[in-house]
């Protein structure tokens, strides 16, 4: 007789960050022949609508992070909404278990698992524990972490946690950063700006290559945006007569790893992952906005291992091109980066998930 799959459930939505390491579980428990399904909102839907044959739940959920007595109302009553639609669709899936890969969206699900008696685990991927696990933590049987020295969790849950890695894409796994560089005395610089496409980068980085022009470096830019940047930024270029390539988030940045010095980025915990596995050298320029300032929390790890540098936003006009410069003048910078970023990999981070979620299932 021919056994049914184990369910899995991933719970996800919200940013890039959240959504793209549940679409790598996705594709992983799908071929060690899991039946996956996921729940996500609008925003992260939006992520995956390029995916084929991805079973996606939409449930909208939001945050109850605000000091406006109304807004906080409304966001009570949209959570509440949002645990109700949680709880009919576990009603009817029936997981084995549940993966909240943190993010508000994961809140009302994970919480709906633990009244039906569904086990259930949380991932954090940054270097503070994010405000929505630090309330599912009691509640969950185990938290996966990416690094050891994650802030933010009391000793009482320190049973709880794993370390096991960055969840990202297989085929990052699988990356050699071969040299395809067609000119090796061009200088390569690559600008992301993340699931949000920082518009700050648009608007201040090419005014620092326009400076690289002025000493007459040698370089050429390769700057994602979003699409409706495009014009204006191709523009500018133009009129700094600086070798570049536009292209958008919805575009395969892989395609640019190979051909690349440095890149300049947000510190997104699952952006930086991606860099680092790939072993690229690294500016971090954290946006000052995000939860508990976790994106500073990011970069200040990556630069005190070695990985990569830190500027932050507000002093992008007086440090950043000084920097650039020192890399320029001096290339070994960048190989002392790669080999230190040479002792990290987490190839084995869906081996060691696979093997906590069979503990549970067949505890």
């Amino acid at each position: 007789m021919k056994l049914s799959k184990r369910k899995v459930l991933i719970a996800t939505g919200g940013t890039g960050g959240h959504v793209f390491p549940a679409y790598s579980l996705v594709e992983y428990f799908s071929k060690k022949d899991y039946h996956v399904e996921v729940t996500t909102d609008e925003r992260g839907k939006k992520f995956l609508q390029n995916y084929k044959n991805l079973k996606l739940k939409i449930i909208n959920s939001t945050t109850i992070f605000t000091n406006n007595p109304l807004k906080l109302l409304i966001s009570i009553i949209k959570i509440f909404l949002a645990f109700l639609n949680s709880l009919i669709f576990l009603i009817k899936f029936k997981p084995d278990i549940v993966f909240g890969m943190g993010g508000y969206c994961s809140f009302p699900v994970c919480i709906a698992a633990k009244i039906m008696g569904i086990p259930f685990i949380i991932y954090e991927n940054n270097l503070i524990l994010g405000k929505t696990n630090r309330y599912l933590l009691p509640f969950c049987k185990k938290i996966f972490v990416s690094y050891s020295n994650l802030e933010g969790i009391d000793k009482k849950y320190f049973h709880k946690v794993f370390q096991t890695g960055n969840i990202i894409r297989q085929e990052i796994l699988n990356f050699e950063n071969k040299n395809f560089k067609k000119d090796e005395n061009i200088f390569t610089i690559l600008v992301l700006g993340g699931s949000q496409a920082a518009k700050i980068f648009a608007e201040k980085l090419p005014k620092v290559f326009k400076k690289c022009k002025e000493e007459s470096f040698k370089i050429k830019v390769f700057q994602q945006c979003l699409e409706n940047q495009n014009k204006e930024i191709e523009k500018e270029f133009e009129s700094l007569n600086i070798e570049h390539e536009i292209f958008n988030f919805k575009d395969n940045i892989l395609n640019y790893f190979s051909k690349t010095d440095l890149v300049i980025t947000r510190s997104g915990s699952s952006m930086l992952a991606e860099l680092l596995n790939c072993k690229l050298p690294i500016i971090s320029i954290p946006l000052p906005t995000s939860t508990d300032n976790h994106q500073l929390k990011n970069a200040k790890y990556f630069e005190e291992k070695g990985y990569g540098f830190l500027v932050e936003e507000n002093m992008i006009d007086k440090e950043l091109f000084n920097l650039i410069k020192s890399i320029y003048n001096n290339r070994a910078l960048i190989q002392e980066m790669r080999e230190k970023q040479k002792k990290y990999s987490d190839k084995k981070v869906f081996k060691k998930i696979q093997t906590h979620i069979e503990e549970i299932l067949n505890d």
